[in-house]
């Protein structure tokens, strides 16, 4: 029933294990930067629409003011 030494058989076992924590610790890293990408990008549309607002406003601010 044994064709190799009960070492070998929990070294193939620790490999198995190994891949399989590889491929979850990437995945689970994959979606961290997918959050703090998306946080981030939020945030850089946030300035540009308060940047837009705040041209908008100086814009009818000074068209109010020259007329």
């Amino acid at each position: 029933m044994f064709l190799l030494p009960f070492w070998m058989y929990i070294v193939i076992l620790g490999i198995f294990v190994s891949g399989f924590m590889v491929l979850y610790t990437s995945k689970q890293e994959r979606e961290a930067d997918e959050a703090f990408i998306e946080k981030e990008g939020e945030i850089y549309l946030q300035r540009i629409r308060e940047e837009r607002e705040r041209r908008e406003q100086l814009l009818i601010n000074s068209e109010v003011s020259s007329n």
